[in-house]
């Protein structure tokens, strides 16, 4: 269950940790080192993926980039109301089998299922959503948690800010890859005699 961490993950954890949960940003080690390859790296890190203190750096621009925003943040801070949770979880039956997820925030004032994205470069977040999957994501976490889902996502270069909500054309192309995900689950994993090397594609050019 536990993948080992990457220090793109650990990256995206401390980004999210700052802007949803900034009480907790003294749990992660950070090391002013500049790569992971000196020496007071690996023996303050212990093994262990810490952050470089540039990283951390760049978060809080980020971070402040997204605080400084009222939109941003109005959409993600509660205003007293008790109306808006960080970390929420979900489970659901989709095509027949359970799904579960975690939203980085549910307002529930303005019926958002808000999820917490950075990238390299915000022009091409629209192609880049579909490619990592984001749709798929749209489309569960939908399902999850019964509102529409709203990406925001913040340049690490230039710290621009983008809103994306989700078309239903988004939503429909999210259905279809859970749909191959749930065909492909039953074939391997619920197909008595299933024999997963004579399994091939067979496709017309």
């Amino acid at each position: 269950e536990d993948k080992p961490k990457t220090p793109a993950m650990v990256i995206g954890g401390y980004f999210h940790t700052a802007i949803l949960e900034p009480d907790k940003l003294k749990s992660f080690k950070i090391i002013k080192s500049t790569t992971r390859n000196t020496k007071v790296y690996k023996e303050m890190s212990g093994g262990e993926i810490c952050l470089l203190q540039h990283e951390v750096d760049k978060i809080e621009l980020m971070q402040e980039a997204i605080m400084d925003n009222k939109i941003c943040r109005d959409l993600i801070h509660d205003d007293g109301c008790g109306n808006v949770f960080y970390e929420v979880p979900g489970v659901t039956e989709i095509h027949g089998n359970m799904w579960k997820g975690k939203a980085d925030v549910v307002n529930h004032d303005e019926r958002l299922v808000i999820d917490l994205k950075t990238t390299s470069d915000i022009d091409r977040f629209k192609w880049s959503a579909t490619k990592f999957n984001y749709d798929s994501q749209a489309y569960i976490y939908s399902r999850l948690f019964g509102y529409e889902m709203l990406f925001m996502v913040i340049d690490k270069e230039t710290l621009q800010i983008g809103l994306f909500d989700c078309s239903p054309d988004f939503y429909s192309s999210g259905e279809d890859k859970v749909r191959k995900a749930t065909d492909a689950y039953e074939l391997f994993y619920k197909t008595d005699d299933f024999d997963s090397k004579q399994y091939l594609i067979t496709k017309t050019l």
